[in-house]
């Protein structure tokens, strides 16, 4: 069995934050040597990102945050101060090794460091180069700079998350918590993560094609636009312009929460058979003759009425009793989890989703296992995310024969 699909492939990771360093992370757990390079003193922003903080074996403190540890798995931190002629050199000699270099800096930014895809392709022409920006390396907005929540405000994400948009008077303000909101992860910067690893396997194909390497260029607007899927053709086919409805779906009915008689439930009808079945577990099985709900397109032009219907019948049970009853009667359903009962979920232990990776100061640091299941080159958990610079003099030795 191969050790990693990527095994062999040797990337440097200039990135920082998340959307660079999951990419790194994916495809250190495909099986490529991923080095971190981080700004000695400081490291990746997200180290400094807390609290909460990551805790030594004797339960104090120690300097990084949670959130560094969800993006930095499987890879060798080598501290390098890019801002200096030394710096620069070392970063050059370590990308004349690689096969692949990731970055997040501004469009240009490492231009004046001699860092550039320009420069570097120089020195290894069989470099792949993957930039990832807020907007791309063109465009009248290419200078600014770019963040997840400010990319989900204006790729329209946010215009349909978040609570049913209801009539009111022209200028009339929405009440606090009622307006656009935001995904509760930086979602943008994880589909970027993931569009740049994507890019990079292709890139990686291409020159074992030709010997070329290439420059990958990823924005976080272009992943976001690209990303909204059945709203944006229903916006550029349909002519429609998609408003926020809170758990309800523009296409399907019904598919939304419900409530119960002790919280709340997900019911996710995707086609007229599990509609039937639903209406006689309902104890409403008239439901699915009536012209008005027979059919989605019917139901979708009658949400409106349908929908309290179904809210006075499944408040009559409760979470575990509805669920038991659906998933008997073959209707897709499911509890709203918290993360704790994620992890206690026995599909989830099942998995393996959780993870927990030597660590030289916490002694195991837990984390989330990748869920690409490969069956002849699995992913292996090597490395819990490194301290700052742990293994500088390794990589150079490794690498440079430093």
């Amino acid at each position: 069995m191969q050790a990693g699909a990527l095994k062999g492939i040797k990337v440097l990771d200039l990135s920082r934050v998340l959307a660079g360093p999951w990419a790194g992370q994916m495809l250190a757990d495909l099986g490529a040597d991923v080095i971190k390079v981080e700004r000695p003193g400081a490291g990746d922003d997200t180290r400094a990102w807390g609290p909460p903080w990551l805790k030594d074996a004797e339960g104090r403190d120690t300097r990084d945050a949670a959130y560094f540890f969800c993006a930095n798995r499987n890879k060798r931190s080598v501290a390098i101060d890019i801002a200096t002629p030394d710096g620069q050199a070392l970063v050059r000699r370590l990308a004349a090794e690689a096969d692949v270099l990731l970055e997040n800096f501004k469009v240009g930014g490492l231009r004046q460091y001699g860092l550039d895809f320009e420069s570097l392709k120089a020195v290894n022409p069989r470099l792949i180069y993957c930039s990832i920006t807020g907007f791309g390396q063109d465009g009248p907005y290419a200078q600014r700079p770019g963040y997840d929540f400010l990319i989900q405000g204006m790729g329209g994400l946010m215009s349909v998350t978040g609570p049913a948009e209801t009539a009111r008077a022209e200028g009339e303000p929405l009440p606090e918590g009622q307006g656009p909101q935001k995904v509760g992860v930086a979602l943008v910067d994880i589909m970027t993560g993931l569009y740049a690893s994507i890019g990079v396997l292709a890139a990686l194909q291409h020159r074992h094609a030709t010997g070329e390497g290439q420059h990958i260029d990823l924005a976080l607007l272009d992943v976001q636009v690209a990303a909204l899927a059945n709203q944006t053709a229903n916006h550029l086919i349909g002519g429609l312009v998609p408003k926020r409805m809170g758990n309800a779906h523009p296409n399907i009915v019904p598919y939304q929460d419900f409530p119960t008689a002790d919280g709340d439930m997900i019911v996710a009808v995707g086609n007229d058979a599990q509609f039937a079945r639903l209406a006689e577990s309902a104890g409403h099985a008239e439901w699915a003759s009536d012209d008005r709900f027979a059919t989605n397109a019917a139901r979708v032009a009658n949400r409106a009425v349908l929908i309290p219907l179904l809210r006075q019948a499944t408040v009559m049970r409760t979470t575990r009793e509805w669920i038991e009853r659906l998933e008997a009667a073959g209707v897709p359903c499911g509890p709203i989890n918290r993360l704790d009962e994620v992890f206690a979920d026995p599909q989830v232990i099942a998995r393996g989703l959780r993870v927990d990776l030597p660590h030289p100061v916490a002694g195991t640091v837990p984390g989330v296992a990748n869920p690409i299941r490969l069956s002849a080159s699995p992913v292996a958990y090597r490395m819990a995310p490194p301290l700052l610079g742990q293994h500088t003099d390794e990589v150079l030795r490794d690498w440079l024969g430093d």
